[in-house]
């Protein structure tokens, strides 16, 4: 018997050994290196990017760079780079028992010797540097980027970035365990970037055209943090990775009527409801969802994925006649929804016009109420497995934005659009399960969507959900409860809520993303003297699902909206009669698949060339950060709201047909924007427009604040209205009237 098992042990040994031949002899690397990887795949089942055909600049020595995570990086960097590379250690990395053997085997340096590192570079030899594992770098370490690219540019070498994904939660983090949950054996995956030669003339996809070289460092380790994301999953997919690396952290999702919810029971709840859309529809049907920021507009949208069907995120508050114009255009039978809701938002308008255009709503509570045990206990053990499974390319989400001709567009939106669009975000901003994340920006908004409920719940982040934006009065006091560390909202929300909140109503706050609107100086005075919070502005449109630049606290520029996310490119097309700007285009991983369209409902109208046109008007300054200058397209935004200016001038042409009518916006201090009526009709009343609204089904934001009355409507040659000219009487008439007031 012992000679058998020894036959077996040796036998074992020289498989081993054999297949560290193979792995040597492929990938063209040390025997040593071949045996520590061949450990690495078995134990961690660590991926390795796809190896790539030799470039022009192959026979160039690499300064190969990385945020250290763990003790682990620089064991598998070590088996998957150059057997002649010079590994630099961190001083705990020289110490680690862990890393005997690459200590024992590999070229090593330790970080301080500077001499080593020139003479490796000298000799044609690549080299490794860690830098700190945070995403946001401090002053100091964009000093040591600024050292590294001055290494490459000394010696005449190319930078590559890498990051190792899942080392962060290994035995040997960096990361304190209030930062990141431990696992014995975590799954590792590793991914690189392109090589960069910081003397190459092509400037960055970024638009920036003079770009400092810590800039171009700290951008390269964001594209690798990106990269090491497998975007290749369903979302379904990529919840249950998340469950799998912070499930134990306990509840991660809370709402306002106090459920709370683990990453399992999650998951079993949306294995429970998917079940039943699955008999209620066919794959990759389109379902429209109307629910509050709850709970349970985070399990159904959950339910939908895994059930692979799209979830249409319908905007209740759009009125009744924009919300059956969503649902024709998207081609939507069934409409998911809470009784409860619908009686404490007063929605009963909306849900007899979606029932008077024959469609389908089916109550939650009814079906919670039906589920059977057997129901449940089969969710309970087959939660890790989606009903049916999806690719990354097609369609999650459909929402729901106005056309100039004030009918609503389908956004559709991909699996790897979405899950793309929160990496690039946890590429630039640094969070970690010791977050929590207070979100009052509604779900069927792209941004209280991605950024509000599925960023955080894919990085371990606890995610508190709030039903409404406008209680400016009851937010403050929930946020004192809650203490969240994170905040996400719109400059005219933001200031609303520091009006009644109390000094300590927010001091646990350390980060206010805003976006939707530009945020004012007052405001960021108020929340970083009297809460301690910093507020980051990003820039961003449902169709880049939906951020597309951010600031960050690293890279802050006031009076721009920061620099576009990793992975993105830009370029901007010449403006009549703006020479410092231009119409913003942009392509990336999270640019939408394409429209659905009201004149050809339920058919996607693709990108024809995968970049989008965002109608915005920006100037790119040498950094590569973005400065809005207007929009191209008539939109107004409206605390954080988009109005159509053109469903305005349809809705009032309908009421008034006799007469002509344009519908401009000014600048208003407590909304962002306020609309102005410029119309023929004498006299207008803005009684009866607010009357005939009603029944159209308009909102109350789509009801013009001022009307000015004028003759004759301005008309370009073509015999368009001039809007122009149109605007310059609007702000005449604004500006006047409020000189009369104050002289009142």
């Amino acid at each position: 018997m012992t000679g058998l098992l020894a036959t077996l042990i040796g036998l074992a040994i020289a498989g081993g050994l054999f297949a560290a031949l193979i792995v040597a002899r492929k990938r063209q690397c040390g025997f040593a290196q071949a045996i520590a990887l061949l450990k690495l795949r078995s134990l961690f089942d660590l991926h390795l990017p796809d190896r790539k055909e030799p470039s022009t600049h192959s026979r160039r020595p690499v300064v190969h760079l990385y945020s250290r995570q763990s003790g682990l990086d620089a064991a598998v960097l070590w088996a998957a780079l150059d057997r002649n590379c010079l590994h630099v250690l961190h001083e705990d990395d020289q110490r680690s028992l862990l890393l005997f053997g690459l200590r024992l085997f590999a070229r090593t340096a330790h970080a301080g010797d500077h001499s080593a590192i020139e003479a490796a570079l000298a000799e044609g030899r690549s080299v490794t540097l860690g830098f700190p594992q945070n995403a946001e770098p401090t002053p100091e370490t964009l000093t040591a980027y600024k050292h590294a690219a001055g290494l490459a540019r000394k010696h005449g070498a190319v930078l590559q970035a890498l990051h190792v994904r899942g080392s962060s939660l290994s035995p040997w983090s960096v990361w304190s365990r209030l930062e990141a949950p431990r696992h014995l054996l975590p799954r590792l995956r590793l991914a690189q970037t392109a090589l960069l030669d910081l003397d190459d003339p092509q400037p960055p996809q970024n638009g920036a055209t003079d770009p400092r070289d810590e800039d171009r460092v700290h951008d390269l380790l964001a594209e690798a943090r990106l990269a090491s994301n497998d975007l290749d999953r369903s979302l379904f997919l990529a919840f249950r990775d998340a469950t799998d690396r912070y499930g134990k952290a306990g509840p991660v999702l809370e709402d306002a009527l106090g459920g709370k919810l683990s990453y399992k029971k999650l998951m079993i709840g949306a294995r429970v409801l998917g079940a039943r859309f699955v008999k209620m529809s066919e794959p990759g049907e389109a379902m429209g969802v109307m629910l509050p920021n709850a709970n349970a507009a985070i399990v159904t949208f959950l339910a939908l994925q895994s059930a692979g069907r799209v979830a249409a995120m319908l905007n209740y508050t759009a009125g009744p006649a924009a919300i059956v114009s969503a649902l024709s255009t998207a081609r939507i039978r069934t409409v998911l929804a809470s009784r409860a809701f619908v009686e404490k938002a007063g929605l009963e308008a909306p849900v007899a016009a979606i029932e008077k255009a024959g469609i389908t709503i089916v109550w939650l509570e009814d079906m919670r109420e039906d589920i059977s045990w057997q129901e449940k206990t089969s969710a309970f053990l087959r939660w890790r497995s989606p009903l049916r499974e999806v690719d990354a390319g097609d369609p999650a989400v459909i929402l729901f934005t106005s056309g100039s001709e004030g009918t609503p567009k389908g956004v559709v939106l991909s699996h790897r659009n979405i899950h793309a669009n929160a990496a690039q975000a946890e590429a630039r901003i640094d969070i970690s399960v010791r977050d929590k994340l207070f979100n009052v920006l509604p779900v069927f908004h792209c941004f209280g969507l991605t950024g509000g409920a599925i960023l955080p719940l894919l990085y371990g982040v606890r995610l508190f959900l709030y039903p409404s934006p406008l209680h400016y009065r009851i937010i403050p006091a929930v946020a004192r409860e809650v203490k969240p560390s994170i905040m996400f909202g719109t400059d005219t929300f933001l200031a609303g809520y520091a009006r009644t909140a109390k000094d300590t109503d927010f001091a646990s706050l350390r980060l206010i993303v805003a976006g939707a609107e530009a945020v004012r100086a007052e405001t960021r005075r108020i929340y970083r003297e009297r809460f301690g919070a910093s507020i980051v502005e990003g820039f961003g449109m449902t169709e880049t699902a939906p951020v597309a630049a951010v600031n960050s606290g690293s890279h802050n520029k006031d009076g721009t909206v920061g620099r576009l996310l990793p992975a993105m490119a830009l370029r901007l097309e010449p403006v009549e009669g703006i020479n410092d700007a231009g119409r913003l285009f942009v392509s990336g991983p999270n640019v939408m698949l394409g429209y659905m369209l009201a004149s050809n409902p339920g058919v996607l109208q693709p990108l024809a060339d995968g970049w989008h046109d965002s109608g915005d008007i920006v100037a790119v300054d040498e950094d590569g950060y973005i400065a809005i200058r207007g929009r191209a397209k008539r939109f107004a935004k409206i605390a954080g709201e988009m109005i159509s200016l053109g469903a305005i001038e349809l809705m009032v042409q309908q009421l008034w047909p006799e007469d002509f009518h344009a519908a401009v916006a000014v600048a208003d201090r407590r909304k962002g924007e306020r609309i102005v009526l410029v119309t023929t009709r004498m006299p207008a009343l803005r009684e009866e427009l607010r009357d005939y609204s009603r029944r159209f089904g308009a909102t109350e934001l789509m009801i013009p604040n001022e009307i000015v009355n004028v003759p004759q409507l301005p008309l370009l040659g073509s015999g368009k209205t001039d809007y122009v000219t149109a605007q310059k009487i609007a702000d005449e008439w604004i500006s006047t009237h409020r000189a009369d007031k104050a002289e009142r």
